[in-house]
């Protein structure tokens, strides 16, 4: 197996998850901190307008898919994601309100939720690419 084609993708992607990270944790800082949503129910609302951003740019970019059936690869891609989110909210849920940030300073910013957040997007950020590759952009093979 030929492992450049594969770690070029992984960086792509990884590059596509960045500006993902951008929108997910910038909308769920709004939703959380300026409209007051509750933590877990901002957490998924940036997690799937980031989901959404990132199934168009890896698309066109990092898998180059040309299938004509739009619909059934983002459905596939939201799938992925949703098991995703699943991962991540209950990676959150897990972390935060541990002692893994030591309260040092009290400044208001909950750093254990935001913490719990990056730690579940770097572990989540590896199930996605691995499924997306493996069953949204699967090349079929020709009969």
């Amino acid at each position: 197996m030929e492992w450049r084609p594969l770690i070029t993708k992984f960086v792509k992607f990884a590059v596509v998850g960045a500006s993902g990270a951008v929108i997910d944790f910038g909308l769920t800082a709004l939703c959380k901190g300026i409209f007051g949503i509750p933590e877990l129910l901002s957490n998924a609302i940036g997690f799937t307008v980031a989901a959404t951003s990132n199934y168009f740019l890896n698309r066109v970019w990092t898998w180059r898919s040309t299938s004509k059936e739009v619909g059934v690869e983002y459905a596939k891609f939201f799938f992925v994601s949703l098991v995703g989110l699943g991962l991540n909210s209950l990676i959150v849920f897990m972390l935060k309100d541990t002692s893994i940030v030591p309260r040092f300073v009290e400044t208001g910013l909950d750093w254990d939720f935001w913490v719990a957040k990056i730690v579940a997007t770097g572990i989540v950020m590896v199930w996605n690419f691995m499924a997306n590759n493996l069953f949204t952009f699967r090349k079929q093979k020709q009969a």
